[in-house]
């Protein structure tokens, strides 16, 4: 079993090398559910499928280490015969979800801001480079490597700067009881309650509005959040797992409009108020993230943006030719284009993913 391991590996190693010789991009994909986001993937497939497995699993430590090929479903299956769970809440987007790309997708559920962000349950991740080379960073433990986590930006990274081996990550326990009210508010309202609620020693573990409608989530003890729904009233609704994983695969009926002109996903601070842009919005995570379908000027929804101190991006559909990110700004860019000249020097991991010039 070891030997056929060291085999796959080794081929990857061969990919690599074969790849930085003749200048030919890779496309590093797993089950190929988040293929659409960014820009248009490039490059000869490289599947990381085969090299899959859970390498340990510590229930007592809070830890679990899989290869980059091993299904999303799996570990989780796993972690939930232990009372466990991903706590980010990662999407699936499809069956054949791994964890390599969850990784690298780098994107978070409805939990994310009550028990942070997935970079922030990465321990350690292993990579192989450009060259070939199998890197090692972090460990079961937080470690910084030459001043950078690096196992940490490797997430969100989009494969650009190599081959995620496997990752070592932190898991939680399953909360003892749940449950999720919903309340009529104008969208202004539901911002600012949100943000009261956030203040304050309540079992919040998802917030979400639309179309008038604001539902919460509350997790913990049993004791916690039964004294939690009597404080905030509301109207306790009985599809509720349904309803956060609709908004966690994007399934819920806001998604499915015509995304003609795109889905934008706007990252703000939680305290913004209603945004002037026209279209229809879903609002998440106390009221950092804002899902938008609208016809406006893909620059002035930047602006808008902006000027409230966060960033939007062309999450899904639309025109990828104005650029599906924001731009880096000068100092943060050019540390971004010294990161893939140490790990990716040939430029061969799945360039223009990111940024179309990058």
């Amino acid at each position: 079993m070891e030997t056929a391991v060291e085999e796959i590996v080794q081929s990857f190693r061969e990919r690599i090398l074969d790849a930085g010789k003749n200048a030919t991009p890779l496309l590093i994909q797993g089950g190929g559910t988040k293929q659409w986001y960014g820009h248009d993937a490039q490059g000869t497939l490289l599947d990381t499928r085969a090299y899959s497995g859970i390498l340990a699993y510590d229930p007592t430590e809070l830890v679990i280490t899989a290869r980059c090929g091993t299904p999303l479903a799996e570990i989780e299956a796993v972690l939930s015969e232990k009372n466990q769970m991903l706590a980010f809440e990662p999407p699936h987007w499809g069956d054949a979800a791994t964890i390599g790309g969850t990784i690298a997708a780098g994107l978070s559920g409805p939990r994310r801001p009550y028990v942070g962000a997935v970079r922030d349950f990465v321990l350690g991740a292993t990579l192989m480079d450009g060259k070939g080379q199998t890197l090692a960073f972090g460990g079961q433990v937080m470690k910084n490597v030459a001043g950078y986590d690096v196992s940490r930006l490797l997430t969100g990274s989009m494969g650009t700067l190599g081959l995620i081996l496997d990752v070592s990550v932190k898991v939680l326990p399953r909360p003892f009881s749940e449950t999720s009210l919903v309340f009529a508010l104008s969208e202004a309202d539901a911002i600012r309650r949100m943000n009261e609620w956030a203040g304050q020693a309540l079992p919040i573990s998802a917030c979400a509005w639309h179309v008038g409608r604001m539902t919460v989530r509350l997790s913990g003890a049993e004791a916690a959040v039964r004294a939690a729904k009597l404080k905030l009233g509301g109207e306790e609704i009985s599809d509720a797992s349904a309803f956060w994983s609709s908004l966690r695969e994007q399934t819920h009926d806001f998604f499915s409009q015509d995304d003609k002109h795109g889905l934008w996903r706007l990252s703000v601070p939680s305290t913004t108020g209603p945004l002037r842009l026209t279209g229809k919005s879903l609002i998440e995570w106390g009221g950092a993230q804002r899902w938008l379908f609208s016809d406006e000027n893909p620059d002035i929804i930047r602006l808008s943006a902006t000027a409230a101190g966060g960033h939007a991006s062309l999450f899904r559909g639309g025109d990828k030719q104005i650029g599906v990110f924001s731009r880096l700004s000068a100092p943060v860019e050019k540390i971004h284009r010294h990161l893939k000249e140490a790990f990716d020097p040939a430029g061969i991991f799945n360039p223009g993913r990111m940024y179309k010039d990058f």
